[in-house]
């Protein structure tokens, strides 16, 4: 079922027989909804941890420490289906619940160092890293961005070596020749897998740079610092966090990100929607990140 990566090792995964799901008498604590209104993802608590159900997919349990998983496929529901979920939605939850700070963004290395990349869907996170990836410079993360404290600083700590792109983006960074992983059924995205032609880095990296992605709206790359209280506002609102009832939990949180919103790392980036500009992009987030702490 897993694929490696430094995330994922940190989390016991068990797969049990599936079985269609049943009714529920604990109310909901929290719900993710799509943007169409459809029910995404109903979070119960339970003795000794979490349900996560994904109606008509599968079940997780998440032990309350974060430590285990246990997952229960509805009958039928391919396996990349439910392999996905566990990855993209669950891990990093689970990450949570043992303390781990993981917000929504990729990652990619940069001279020894790592660059994050943070926004809303569909502003570029992942395609930013694909573009790297698919010109040598190797990715940590396609989401599922683990922060953690090191001597030097902050470090990047890698996750599942995938990327997940549209077809205009496969079309036009991927070649034919790159392994992907079978097809899921709630997402017409592809997950490609780390090799020859995508090159993913397998240990942390200190952490130079987080970009928090514009809307498309410039001519060319732009890239200003960002405000304090503009960072601290992003994190928060793309943070992973599990149990959001948890006000102890989410305190030392809200402590932690108010800690990284201060450091000189956080800067605006915002550029045009086009392929073909990103060989530019990347040159300008490689000079930017190579400048020093206050670029």
């Amino acid at each position: 079922m897993r694929e490696g990566g430094r995330s994922e090792a940190q989390v016991s995964y068990v797969a049990q027989a599936p079985r269609a799901q049943s009714g529920l008498t604990e109310d909901t604590f929290d719900q993710w909804v799509l943007p169409d209104g459809t029910p995404w993802t109903a979070f119960y608590r339970q003795e000794n941890g979490y349900l996560l159900r994904f109606p008509d997919l599968a079940d997780f349990f998440v032990s309350a420490d974060g430590q285990r998983v246990e997952e229960r496929a509805v009958p039928g529901v391919a396996p990349s289906t439910v392999q996905h979920l566990f990855l993209n939605q669950v891990l990093p939850l689970a990450l949570s619940r043992q303390g781990k700070l993981v917000l929504h963004g990729s990652a990619v290395e940069v001279d020894g160092q790592c660059v994050a990349f943070i926004g809303e869907s569909g502003r570029g996170k992942s395609t930013l890293a694909a573009s790297f990836a698919t010109r040598g410079r190797r990715f940590l993360t396609d989401d599922g961005l683990e922060l953690v404290w090191a001597a030097s600083g902050l470090s990047v700590v890698p996750s599942h070596p995938s990327i997940r792109l549209w077809q205009d983006s496969q079309e036009a960074l991927v070649s034919a020749s790159t392994k992907a992983a079978p097809a899921v059924e709630f997402t017409t995205k592809t997950r490609f897998l780390a090799g020859p032609e995508i090159a993913f880095c397998e240990t942390a990296r200190p952490l130079a740079r987080i970009y928090y992605l514009g809307a498309g709206d410039a001519d060319s790359a732009e890239i200003v610092p960002a405000k304090a209280a503009d960072a601290l506002l992003a994190l928060i609102r793309n943070s992973f966090v599990l149990d959001i009832g948890e006000q102890e939990v989410l305190v030392r949180h809200f402590e932690e990100l108010v800690k990284i919103a201060n450091l000189p790392i956080h800067y605006h980036l915002d550029f045009p929607r086009r392929y073909d500009e990103l060989p530019l992009v990347q040159a300008a987030i490689v000079r930017h990140a190579a400048a020093g702490a206050h670029a």
